[in-house]
């Protein structure tokens, strides 16, 4: 089918939607069926996690509607017109996790128990066992035995019932806990030799991996593609797959604007482009964002809008975390399952949850970083606002000015805002916190205005504290405390620190910035221009 074809006769989704509502109101999909025919052959139990909005759901849609045999549904796509797949009727046991109430763990074997029953009456049967691992068990007997077809088990976003619990305190805690221990032994039903033999497919999403011990040590069997080279473009979308099967609207996109395709494309690139979820370098685009941007022809950061990290961002406050470290973190292969319940790790956090993603492999050396521009800007505006007291107020909001000051090199704009928003936190918070705690906070400013800021930039001859780069200028920042701004340009100088930029044909800045520690603010900057 040739791309343009595609694309105009079909018409754009706002989201990531139900399968069978895609295909049925002509909504373009990106086709993924030639993954899912592999899995469906090459195993029965398989575990999936990644971040929200990913598109998770729609993978579990999918399934569901091809053990149910609905062929039509699938006209055009890979699995049907290349494929082998004898479009037999399976019962399905679908389980959406959002779905089912886990406020107390009495509600959550209750909430089960009646989706669950639910299933029965669909297909006319009712299990009469009272006890919820006894009455699933049941259930998938009685489908197997009233069909004479395997049963099929589909079960999105598993850790619901945990996460939603997770910072809030002891009592919620304790709930998250019990909750745990239910989900642990429900699933263990799954791997039961009584029910086994009749089960065709499983198959489990979520978007954090907790530990073999932790959830799935009653289900050892499932065959793990959070982390596969084969199943690395499963879900989101490919450079490939943007191009050829988004043209047109990217194309519509540039109209609106006023700007050329090319420039678009690269927009997009550095949105919403760079998760990357094996060793192997495939990276693919968050889907939900390319959706929204393209539908709504502007560039946001969608992601963030339907949920905030809150838990997160509590943790990391709580821990002290260096918050500039994350743009370069090196961790070991062990952290991509490191996810208990007593034991929460940061770093397995931010990965589990799309926040940080792989951006290079050495030897067995991860290196991860922010995927893009829209998690980067808006995880530091969250975080900015958390760690000046959680302020949404006039002069806090004044950063989303920073990066336009600097384009337009309006510097006594940009540090007035900065030494505002000094200002306004409080003293008591103030006298509680370094030079390190005021460095941390306007690189957080400067971020989350949405330029591209990195610290601590590695040199042969020392680090360099802040380098922010814009389209056509850079800027080389040394920060110094009761010294002198000038300290901090002579420091740039003799080290040499703006060198590895001469070779740009950007304008090259050098910027000292000196901060009081009686004051707790700016005392002093200068620049200059480097020629």
């Amino acid at each position: 089918m040739k791309k343009t074809a595609m694309t105009k006769r079909m018409k754009l989704p706002v989201d990531i939607q139900a399968f069978e509502t895609i295909r049925e109101n002509n909504y373009l999909y990106v086709d993924k069926t030639r993954w899912v025919q592999n899995m469906t052959e090459d195993g029965r139990y398989y575990f999936l996690s990644r971040p929200r909005r990913f598109g998770k759901s729609l993978l579990v849609s999918v399934l569901k509607c091809l053990f149910q045999g609905r062929k039509e549904l699938f006209d055009g796509l890979d699995i049907a017109e290349h494929g082998a797949w004898k479009w037999q009727e399976h019962p399905v046991i679908l389980i959406d996790f959002n779905s089912v109430s886990h406020d107390t763990p009495e509600n959550f074997r209750t909430g089960l128990k009646i989706h669950l029953k639910s299933v029965g009456r669909h297909y006319g049967v009712s299990p009469e066992a009272s006890l919820l691992k006894e009455y699933f068990s049941e259930l998938i007997l009685m489908l197997h035995e009233k069909t004479k077809m395997p049963v099929v088990i589909l079960i999105d976003e598993y850790d619901k019932p945990i996460t939603d619990h997770l910072g809030k305190g002891d009592d919620a805690m304790r709930i998250a806990e019990e909750n745990r221990d239910i989900l642990k032994s429900f699933l263990g039903v799954l791997k039961g030799g009584e029910v086994a033999p009749f089960i065709r497919f499983v198959f489990i999403t979520g978007v954090s991996k907790f530990s073999q011990v932790s959830i799935f040590s009653e289900l050892n069997n499932l065959i793990d593609l959070t982390m596969s080279d084969t199943y690395a473009d499963l879900l989101g979308y490919t450079q490939e797959e943007l191009d050829t099967q988004f043209e047109e609207y990217m194309a519509q996109f540039a109209d609106k604007l006023g700007i050329s395709e090319t420039a678009i494309r690269e927009k997009l690139k550095r949105w919403y482009d760079g998760y990357r979820f094996s060793d192997k370098d495939i990276r693919v685009y968050n889907p939900f964002s390319v959706l929204r941007a393209l539908s709504n022809a502007k560039f946001r950061n969608y992601w963030f809008e339907t949920g905030t990290p809150t838990f997160l961002i509590n943790l990391l406050r709580e821990r002290a975390y260096p918050l500039p470290n994350i743009e370069s973190l090196q961790v070991s292969e062990r952290i991509f399952s490191a996810y208990d319940l007593e034991r929460l790790g940061a770093e397995a956090l931010l990965f589990q949850t799309g926040y940080v993603t792989i951006k290079d492999v050495k030897d067995r050396t991860y290196i991860l970083d922010y995927p893009n521009q829209e998690v980067k800007t808006s995880f530091m505006e969250h975080l900015l606002h958390s760690f000046s007291e959680g302020k949404n107020n006039e002069e806090n909001s004044k950063f989303l000015l920073l990066s336009e000051y600097l384009d337009t090199e309006d510097f006594e704009a940009f540090f007035e805002t900065i030494t505002a928003i000094f200002a306004s936190i409080s003293y008591t918070l103030s006298t509680q916190r370094d030079e390190s705690h005021f460095f941390m906070l306007f690189y957080l400013m400067v971020c989350a205005s949405g330029a591209d800021a990195r610290s601590e930039v590695l040199i042969s001859r020392g680090r360099i504290d802040l380098v922010v780069e814009l389209s056509d200028k850079i800027f080389v920042m040394e920060f110094k405390c009761n010294q002198s701004a000038e300290d901090g340009i002579r420091q740039i100088v003799n080290k040499g620190y703006a060198e590895k930029y001469r070779s740009s044909d950007k304008k090259l800045f050098l910027m000292g910035i000196n901060f009081s520690s009686e004051k707790k603010n700016i005392a002093e900057w200068k620049i200059e221009v480097m020629k």
